[in-house]
């Protein structure tokens, strides 16, 4: 008979009744594994390192810590997350703020890269309990001297290893030199190099580590390997792939951002939704990106590592390697990203001769025998493409001006314009709001929104093809 490993309930760690009573209708009763290891000893006021793919409930471990060290009345900053991205950073935001909701009066600041000064240096001026924030801006701020971080009583980094590869360490040093020598250090990662290695012996006082195992059921991945011979090789077994599997959404990681362009203008220019997703492009192209992938107007996204850990999406039907991963954990982590909740995903990975070293560390850390398949024959091409069922509509406004979700969802249901069934998600930033229609109801919902009004007015909007 083999045991099964129960996972114990919030309810049994020292978090504060109102904490507690709003996981509870947040349907959060049990914790996952990452959560059930660090969580006690981040409440113990431990300095805690944590291991464990996307997904695995790290964000909320180090924000319930946070939120139990914090003194709402006292309106300074108290806790300081650094995440690679702005992406990443605005995920844990929400997820701190949806934490909180039982905590009156509390702020939640984000200070990140690609977004306008200006309101940040407002909101700094009016103070915040929490910072969530990327290296090169909350070092700007500090350095022009409108961000204080002498009250600080949790510093959290958050992945970690993408910030050291992406060039971070010394603003981050700058960061940590502005802060209390006596603090709670957090240091959450996917995986754990050497350079993270020696950033925790720099910033921690004897941290207690905690790994949990970041190799997925195989039973939830079917995983296949081809081989090929040079890049124009790949391309065409990436098109076989997608005609043969038919996914709704597939992330295609590339090593480098000129591949993933490459990539993703070659599929565009077949036929497929296809966007990329890598640092050169302007922060507005990757925010609309992200929007779309996750509402369903997209059908591939054609990521770097580093840009991927900002996706939000619940479920990807597939993941193709255009190249093997540097690093087998890293492999481990994208494929990660399909076979989730239960689902059934498909990982496919495309490896040359010159690749086979790193086929040979992914078979020593896996444990397994690659064994290359046979890629789908050319009667693929036959196939139909799958298109994205869905089309985004961007409205020039958003909360600046009061617009809210349930105003697009008004204005595309008036006169039976749209049903409601036929209207997906819809996102309403500070400036800008996007809502995804069916695509045959594109053209019908535009015409809705820019001939009708919200809130009394007109607002301009256009479909996202590109």
């Amino acid at each position: 008979m083999i045991a099964t490993v129960t996972l114990p309930a919030f309810s049994t760690t020292s978090l504060s009744p109102s904490l507690l009573d709003n996981l509870e209708t947040l349907g959060y009763h049990t914790m996952t594994e990452i959560q059930a290891q660090t969580l006690p000893l981040i409440l113990a006021g431990k300095d805690v390192i944590g291991q464990g793919k996307t997904g695995s409930g790290k964000t909320a471990a180090f924000a319930l810590g946070l939120l139990h060290n914090l003194n709402v009345k006292r309106f300074r900053v108290q806790a300081l997350v650094v995440c690679p991205t702005r992406e990443l950073a605005d995920q844990v935001a929400v997820e701190i703020r949806n934490l909180a909701r039982a905590i009156h009066n509390i702020k939640v600041l984000t200070l990140c890269g690609g977004a306008p000064m200006g309101p940040q240096i407002g909101s700094l001026e009016h103070g915040a309990h929490i910072v969530v924030g990327t290296p090169g801006r909350i070092e700007e701020h500090l350095r022009k001297g409108r961000l204080s971080l002498d009250e600080v009583n949790t510093f959290v980094l958050d992945e970690a290893d993408r910030m050291l590869e992406m060039g971070f360490e010394e603003p981050l040093q700058y960061i940590i030199d502005h802060c209390p020598t006596t603090r709670q250090n957090l240091l959450f990662s996917a995986t754990y190099p050497p350079k993270i290695e020696q950033l925790a012996e720099h910033v921690m006082k004897a941290p207690h580590k905690v790994t949990v195992e970041s190799k997925h059921d195989s039973s939830s991945i079917e995983q296949y390997f081809y081989e090929v011979d040079d890049n124009d090789m790949r391309l065409n077994a990436t098109q076989k792939l997608l005609l043969h599997f038919r996914p709704n959404s597939a992330v295609i990681f590339c090593n480098t951002k000129a591949q993933c362009q490459e990539v993703c203008d070659a599929l565009s220019q077949c036929g497929f939704d296809a966007a990329s997703l890598h640092g050169d492009l302007e922060q507005k192209d990757r925010d609309r990106t992200l929007v779309r992938f996750a509402n369903q107007s997209l059908s591939v996204l054609v990521a770097t590592d580093v840009a991927a850990r900002g996706i939000d999406v619940d479920h990807v039907d597939m993941v193709i390697n255009y190249h093997i991963a540097h690093d087998p954990e890293v492999h481990v982590h994208r494929i990660g990203r399909t076979g989730r909740a239960g689902k059934k995903g498909v990982a496919c990975s495309l490896m040359s001769y010159k690749e086979s070293h790193k086929v040979n560390s992914l078979e020593d850390y896996l444990d397994i025998t690659v064994e290359p398949t046979d890629l789908p024959n050319d009667n693929v091409f036959a196939n139909p493409i799958s298109r994205a069922p869905m089309v985004t509509i961007q409205i020039d406004g958003g909360k600046k001006s009061k617009l809210r979700p349930g105003d697009i969802l008004g204005a595309l249901t008036a006169n039976n314009a749209l049903k409601g069934d036929q209207i997906g998600k819809i996102k309403v930033t500070a400036i800008s709001s996007y809502v995804a229609v069916e695509r045959k109801l594109a053209n019908a919902a535009l015409k809705t929104i820019s001939e009708g009004k919200m809130k009394g007015r007109n607002f301009r909007a256009r479909k996202l093809t590109r």
